[in-house]
């Protein structure tokens, strides 16, 4: 598809798609904070909460990159 293969194309999907559906659930808490008048601490506890498997998504990213220098 315009020059692209399957496997360029999973990667930007992968890589832009998710990191874009990860900042609009970081959106999705910090309202979900917000409605609630969750406080800072459980601020912090939802997005400790919600948010934690983000962490290990973009770690891979970094891991990744770390190793192929």
């Amino acid at each position: 598809m315009f020059g692209y293969t399957e496997a360029q194309i999973a990667s930007f999907g992968l890589t832009f798609g998710v990191g874009a559906f990860m900042l609009y659930m970081l959106f999705i808490i910090a309202q979900l904070a917000w409605e609630s008048k969750a406080g800072k601490f459980g601020t912090f506890v939802l997005f400790l909460g919600l948010a934690f498997g983000m962490v290990g998504f973009a770690a891979k990213f970094v891991i990744q990159w770390v190793l192929e220098r």
